[in-house]
């Protein structure tokens, strides 16, 4: 399955920030998407699966416990291939700071002169 595939999901990209904070249960992380999404047990299961096959998410046995943790690899090949389009949203964002900055310092230079009668 593509990457984007994977996290075209709006389940399984919410499992993903649920696993960045770090390890959690397979029960710890169903009972989350469960009251959030209002899908079974079952479906939470299923997308677990299909984190752990696509390589976002392992899974390590500890005593009855199955914890889950983000595997960052598949994240670093999405964010290189999102870096063609990030000069595109990075020069409005570098024209917007610098409008803001030009707002900022108007605001400064006309409440001098105001203070100043």
């Amino acid at each position: 399955m593509h990457a984007f595939d994977v996290l075209g999901d709006p389940v399984r990209r919410r499992i993903l920030e649920l696993l960045a904070t770090g390890e959690r249960t397979s029960g710890e992380v169903s009972a989350v998407i469960r009251s959030e999404f209002g899908i079974s047990q079952p479906a939470v299961s299923q997308h677990l699966r299909v984190l752990r096959e696509s390589g976002f998410a392992s899974v390590r046995a500890e005593g009855t416990r199955r914890l889950y943790a983000v595997q960052a690899e598949p994240l670093r090949e999405v964010d290189a291939w999102l870096d063609r389009f990030r000069g595109f949203w990075e020069q409005r964002l570098d024209a917007l700071g610098t409008e803001l900055a030009r707002g900022r310092r108007e605001r400064r230079l006309r409440e001098e002169t105001s203070g100043d009668d």
